[in-house]
């Protein structure tokens, strides 16, 4: 009980990477106004990715468009260097390729900058967690992808490589929906289990799967047909 009234108490640490600086500041300030404590803030790809490090933010608002290095490039050092960061990519860019590169460089979950300050609170919160977020339409388009990338062949097997380290039944439960497309709220309920206890089996499955985020994770639980139990 002590450990769950603290962690309610924490505020959730925020960095706001944007080159522009009036939208930059804006959405710094009204998270912080709303409870979140902003650690830091960045207006290029190297000043976010050496900021990242410094501040150890648990959630990265990210634009894509940066001058110097991309977003998905800063998205991929930063997640590299501290793989429990989440990122939210916050963009005016709805388009699928920039939604999927984004995803496939490890973001967490994508919102259109049109989305409400409500909706961006939110979506920190639950990004905080773990939880994929995804501006309405855009979770369909994400998880067809990983079901494309699960059909393609992957590299041949090593015979000489250890059979994979066993699930145990929950586990297994628990990554069944994932690859279904579920949050972890969805799942918590779906199993009438606490949102914490999602998070651990998530990150066990990880740990003894040796994979790094839910994009590796839904494929390899399709890969497997999971997500057609």
């Amino acid at each position: 009980m002590t450990e769950t009234t603290q962690d309610l108490q924490d505020p959730i640490k925020v960095m706001v990477v944007d080159d522009h600086p009036m939208w930059r500041d804006a959405v710094a300030r009204d998270l912080a106004e709303s409870g979140f404590e902003v650690v830091a803030t960045a207006g290029d790809g190297d000043q976010a990715v050496r900021r990242a490090k410094a501040a150890a933010p648990d959630v990265l608002v990210l634009d894509l468009n940066l001058p110097g290095k991309p977003g998905v490039q800063v998205c991929k050092e930063v997640v590299a260097a501290n793989p429990a960061l989440r990122v939210l990519v916050l963009s005016a860019s709805g388009e699928h390729a920039d939604v999927l590169e984004a995803v496939k460089s490890g973001a967490t979950g994508y919102l259109l900058k049109s989305a409400s300050t409500g909706e961006l609170q939110d979506a920190v919160r639950r990004t905080a967690v773990g939880d994929p977020v995804f501006t309405p339409g855009l979770a369909g388009l994400v998880l067809g992808e990983y079901r494309r990338l699960a059909s393609e062949p992957g590299p041949a097997p090593d015979t000489d490589e250890p059979k994979a380290p066993r699930l145990t039944d929950r586990e297994t439960e628990v990554l069944r929906l994932v690859a279904k497309g579920l949050s972890y709220k969805q799942i918590a309920e779906r199993l009438v289990i606490s949102h914490r206890t999602v998070q651990n089996h998530v990150q066990n499955t990880l740990g003894k799967l040796q994979l790094h985020n839910r994009v590796e994770l839904v494929r390899y639980a399709i890969e497997r047909g999971l997500d057609d139990e």
